[in-house]
This record gives C-alpha cells, structure tokens and sequence, in this order.
C-alpha cells in the first residue's frame, strides 16, 4: 500500500504563514469517502483538497472536505489546487476548467507561479433575512449594524453577510451552536468604505469556527454588494480577511452585474507553498 503525496499550500497571501493554509493530497482517486474524510481530520485545516481524474470532460475533478464534511464547493481550496496542479505541470496555465459538486468552473491560472483567478457558478441572493439570529450567532446587537438588511448569497455555496461598522469586527463572539443552526454554511460580517471590505467569516454551518480567507463568502460578497447597492453596476473590490486570526489574507473580486443583479463573480489570489511529504492510506 503506497503513500499519497501532498502539499500544504498558504492561499490568499503572497507570503508564507499568512492567508489560509490548505492540504492538497494527490492520487486519491480510489479512495472511499470515509477516507477522504479521516485525512481531512488528520490534516485538521479548514479544508483539505483531493484533486482527481475527471469524467465530465473537465480537466480534473475536485472533492474537498472540512474536518467534519464535504463541501460542494469552496474558494480557496479550488485556488490552491489549482496552483499545485500547474506548478507539477498537471495542469497547463491559462485557463482551465474544473468539476465538483457545484458543477464545472472555470479558473485562469497565471504563468510562473502567478495568482489563480477562479469564476464562481451562477449567482444567487435571497430576500432579506430575519437579522436576530445572525446577531446572535456572532455575538453582536442592533447597534453594530449598518443600515443594510442582510442576505444569503453566493455561487455556488451561500453565507449571509451582515454589513457592521469597522469597530464592530473585532467585538464579534461567536456562537458554534447558534452558527450551526442557521441555513447556508455561515456568516460573513464585514465593513465597508466603498471599495474595501474587512471580513470575518464564521462557517460553523460546516464546521469551521473561522476561516482566515474565504473564497466562496468572497464570490458570494460580491453577489450581496450588487443586491444590497452597494455596488449596484458591478465591479471590482478587495476583501481583507484574517487579521483577528493573525493571518491577514487578500481576496481580490470582481462582480458583472446587469438589471440590479450579479451576473458572474471572479475571486483571484496569490498562493504560496510551505510543506510537503506523504500521508498513509487510511
């Protein structure tokens, strides 16, 4: 029984030990789920990422599990993936297409070690939500919002997201059971000054109590800031993340939008290697 190769990625960063570590476990192709799933606990990061031979037509498959779940879908574990892939010369760079739970996505791969663009499925956005719960899934009142009622959104995964004051970010406690008993994968709560906005994101929904950068709740901001008008005609922005958790993280996004809603959102961000060696089957 061989060993699996794997990478420890920092994606989002342009450093090492900053942006959001990801595992990337090679030629696990015929491992069972429950397998996938002990290596993800083993590794313990937000996300672990299995890259796979494709079937659809894509050029690879990806499945991705937090400690406790699979995900359909996520951000930077796509990112990362990606890189790894392209820096072996498995993957070509440009622009290349992958498949998971939330279907074929396509990512732009830049040249020598460069950052990874990745375009989220098709967007959507709830109606306003009943803020109460959220408020008190974050340990936050009334008084920290910013006039904006709050949404679910995303592409392909969905959060709802909380628009504060900048003061607020670092009052937030969270609540796991409260976080775990609300519908989508958790909370984003951010501030913003019109271009930037300063996240912290709470995916106890899948097991994560907070994430240093988050590609899916950074596509999916970008869907919310079009519903909400705060970016009503698109656009580009930049998401910081991390900062509270020591690991400062930059999301660069940018949403199409037409008749007051989000056509298609781009997440793109740097990634740096830091580890390597081999893992046992389970």
């Amino acid at each position: 029984m061989t060993d699996l190769e794997y990478e420890v990625v920092d994606v989002f960063t342009d450093r090492a030990f900053a942006g959001n570590p990801l595992a990337v476990v090679l030629g696990a192709d015929d491992l069972e789920t429950g397998q996938l799933q002990a290596m993800a606990r083993e590794f313990n990061l937000s996300e672990t990422a299995f890259p796979m031979a494709a079937t659809d037509g894509a050029d690879y498959r990806l499945r991705i599990f937090t400690p406790a779940v699979e995900l359909p879908f996520a951000g930077h574990p796509s990112i990362g993936a990606a890189w790894v892939l392209a820096s072996r010369g498995l993957l070509p760079t440009g622009p290349v297409v992958q498949s998971c739970g939330a279907g074929r996505l396509a990512l732009e791969i830049a040249p020598e070690g460069g950052p990874v663009g990745l375009t989220g499925g098709s967007p959507t956005c709830s109606e306003p939500v009943d803020v109460g719960p959220l408020l008190r899934a974050v340990g936050l009142t009334a008084r920290d919002l910013i006039g904006v009622e709050p949404r679910r959104a995303g592409t392909g995964l969905e959060f709802s997201y909380l628009l504060i004051g900048r003061d607020s970010l670092a009052r937030c406690a969270p609540d796991l059971t409260a976080l775990g008993a609300l519908d989508g994968a958790g909370v984003s709560v951010f501030a913003w000054d019109g271009e930037v906005a300063s996240c912290r994101v709470f995916a106890g929904g899948v097991g994560v109590p907070e994430d240093p950068a988050t590609g899916s709740a950074a596509l999916g901001l970008g869907v919310f800031l079009v519903a909400a008008g705060l970016l009503p005609d698109g656009g580009d922005y930049t998401v910081h993340q991390g900062v509270e958790m020591g690991r400062p993280s930059r999301l660069d996004g940018s949403v199409v939008a037409a008749g007051g809603a989000a056509v298609s959102a781009t997440v793109r961000g740097g990634v740096v290697p830091v580890a390597a060696g081999r893992i046992r089957r389970p």
